[in-house]
């Protein structure tokens, strides 16, 4: 079958004289230096609305085409089909196109050039062969008051061959300056010719490389986006106290990059990020945490000083101690009875010393079980994440010498020393060697992120998320970094990230503060030289913290 199909195609003029073969000849080599210029356009864009638009529209300027079209095959399921994805047309250039989807048959112009690969030539697309298995739909013109004569439809085809798309370009024009309408259509407009049909094939075929390359790209951004997502699941799943955290931090922290740059004066003035340093910080932002999956999960999910299991096995103990002194006073006033056989008391009206002594036994039980509820209820306020208060201290203290007898007959403390060191916590509920394993999943996220071989655009990901933990002082973790060696995007994760941890209401420890304590808090690190103060500026003044849907009771002046 031939390549392409054309009906009744005018001749085209012999070139006879020396000046018409220059004019051809510089013609030609002004052709080819566009079509170099149109490939490195085509190279440089990325995304695929701005690619679709620069094909038809230097497709349309190298053929002086009045109008054009761009669809796109859609295989993404059981039935193909075409997508209709933009259109142009100078002559109703207030006209607007929308995105739609057409089946995919030979029908249609469009569809039979997809289907089978061939060009069409149309010198006049309202009157064609019987036999031709295709038509124009006039519906379009009918719409918009609109004639298409010349047509111009020409497959996209990748290195493998197949089509992907279709370039349609409509009513080639005698001169660029003229307007196309039903009435004089037959006098402005003429068929393509050969030339213009290979130059457009030519052209078509590079757009089908750029955009199965923009495809491609978009695949694998697709494909990153959803391991990065499968990422923040997995750490939810091991830590769920913190459910949502990931992806409020990544909100924040772009949010705050935007407003960073629409900053046009003071200390910020200088920062400025591209659309793709946005998403390499919301990247980092997004796996800011994944370290945790290298920490212990009991430590990773513990809500208070001591574990479930420790809280148990030490109920255990208590019981057993309660029970310990029940028996030592049953056998205390067994053997008083042993030793003072004659204990009947014969008179109720006198004063009996037996009762009395017996009576002494239980009184001390009831006083030394009264002490053993009340050490329990000091553990359990003392088991609480919160800063410790200077009476329960001291209960605790009492209760690290109280001992009780073990099934095994042995005198053992109530409260192990290692127990006692977590309950002796003064603030929050981990001790200074989990709060160091916690710290590290910092370390942790950077050996992981660093595995991956990003690109140049995301290159700086492990870097953002290594420094979200660093203070200006130096006093953060785990570098210890100063102001000037953490990265102006880790600063910005900081302010979101505490801000975050102070605001959830999911974490074991504590419930969420409003946004004004929230403030405050970050304002008193601020002040202390721990985060960027004009950051935290702008987070309240611009109210960066709105993207989650929070406000504030009482408004601030706006920066």
């Amino acid at each position: 079958m031939n390549s392409h199909q054309r009906v009744n195609h005018p001749p085209i003029r012999a070139l006879n004289h020396p000046e018409d073969l220059e004019l051809e000849a510089n013609t030609r080599a002004e052709l080819v230096e566009q079509l170099l210029d149109i490939g490195a356009a085509l190279s440089s864009t990325y995304d695929l609305g701005e690619l679709l638009t620069l094909i038809l529209t230097k497709s349309r300027e190298l053929t002086c085409s009045d109008a054009g079209s761009v669809y796109l095959i859609d295989r993404s399921d059981d039935m193909p089909k075409l997508l209709f994805k933009v259109a142009q047309n100078e002559s109703r250039p207030n006209v607007s196109f929308r995105e739609f989807a057409l089946p995919l048959t030979r029908q249609s112009l469009t569809g039979y050039v997809a289907l089978t690969g061939e060009s069409l030539n149309l010198p006049d697309a309202y009157h064609l062969p019987e036999a031709v298995p295709y038509q124009l739909d006039r519906t379009l013109d009918r719409d918009i008051g609109y004639h298409t004569r010349s047509v111009l439809v020409l497959p996209m085809q990748n290195r493998q061959g197949e089509t992907i798309g279709v370039v349609q370009l409509i009513n080639r024009k005698l001169d660029p300056s003229l307007t196309v309408n039903p009435q004089n259509v037959l006098e402005v407009t003429q068929a393509y010719s050969e030339w213009e049909e290979r130059i457009v094939r030519s052209l078509a075929s590079q757009a089908a490389i750029s955009i199965e390359r923009n495809q491609l790209q978009e695949s694998i951004e697709n494909l990153f986006e959803g391991f990065v997502k499968a990422s923040v699941q997995v750490i939810e799943a091991r830590d769920p106290c913190t459910r949502g955290h990931s992806e409020r931090v990544a909100e924040l922290t772009v949010r705050l990059s935007e407003q960073a740059n629409s900053v046009t004066n003071g200390p910020l003035r200088e920062v400025c990020f591209s659309d793709r340093q946005i998403q390499e910080i919301r990247y980092a932002a997004l796996l800011h945490d994944f370290g945790k999956v290298g920490v212990p999960e009991a430590i990773l999910v513990k809500q208070k000083k001591l574990y479930q299991g420790q809280i148990d096995v030490i109920r255990h103990r208590f019981g057993l101690a309660r029970r310990t002194l029940e028996m030592e006073c049953a056998q205390a006033k067994y053997r008083y009875l042993i030793e003072h056989p004659s204990h009947i008391h014969e008179h109720p009206e006198t004063v009996c010393p037996h009762c009395q002594e017996l009576q002494v036994l239980d009184a001390q039980l009831a006083r030394d079980i009264d002490q053993l509820d009340r050490y329990w209820d000091v553990l359990l306020e003392a088991n609480e994440p919160r800063i410790l208060a200077e009476e329960p201290l001291a209960r605790l203290q009492e209760l690290a010498q109280f001992t009780y007898r073990d099934i095994d007959g042995q005198l053992k403390p109530l409260i192990s020393k290692e127990e006692m060191a977590q309950l002796m916590v003064h603030k929050g509920n981990l001790t200074p060697e989990e709060r160091l394993a916690i710290e590290y999943h910092v370390t942790h996220t950077y050996e992981f992120l660093k595995r991956i071989p990003w690109t140049k655009d995301l290159k700086d990901v492990p870097t953002i998320a290594y420094g979200h933990h660093e203070k200006l002082d130096g006093s953060g973790y785990p570098r210890g970094l100063k102001e000037e060696a953490i990265p102006i995007q880790a600063q910005i994760m900081t302010v979101a990230d505490i801000y975050d941890a102070l605001t959830a209401g999911d974490r074991p420890y504590k419930r969420g503060l409003p946004v004004e304590a929230a403030l405050r808090i970050l304002r008193q690190e601020a002040d202390r030289n721990k985060i960027n103060a004009d950051l935290l500026d702008l987070f309240e003044h611009r109210q960066v913290f709105s993207v989650l849907g929070h406000s504030l009771e009482v408004e601030l002046e706006t920066a």
